[in-house]
């Protein structure tokens, strides 16, 4: 499955950013996703397969819990990817810096007539 197809789902988008604040047990994710998407406790499982599958995640036994924690190196290849794009925003927000400190500008000029 390719990155851009793990991550377009809210569900699966949701636990890493979970998982992007600690290791979590399985129980404690499915609690979390199952009151905000109302789904079951076998759907968050899948998910969180899916996500293991692909490399998001890793998962380790501590007795009968299950703690995953995000995988970040498919994230990166995402970032690298990401990266071909970045001259197109960041040339806008240069230039809404620029519009905005204009703007400072003339109203501190304004202020001080």
């Amino acid at each position: 499955m390719h990155a851009f197809d793990v991550l377009g789902d809210p569900v699966r988008r949701r636990i890493l950013e979970l998982l992007a604040g600690g290791e979590r047990s399985s129980g404690a994710v499915s609690a979390v996703i199952g009151q905000e998407f109302g789904i079951s406790q076998p759907a968050v499982s899948q998910h969180l397969k899916v996500l293991r599958e692909n490399g998001f995640t890793t998962v380790r036994a501590d007795g009968t819990r299950r703690l995953y924690a995000v995988d970040a190196t498919p994230l990166r290849e995402v970032d690298a990817w990401l990266d071909h794009f970045r001259g197109f925003w960041n040339q806008r927000l240069d230039a809404l810096a620029t519009e905005l400190a204009r703007g400072r500008r003339e109203r501190r000029k304004n202020e001080d007539s």
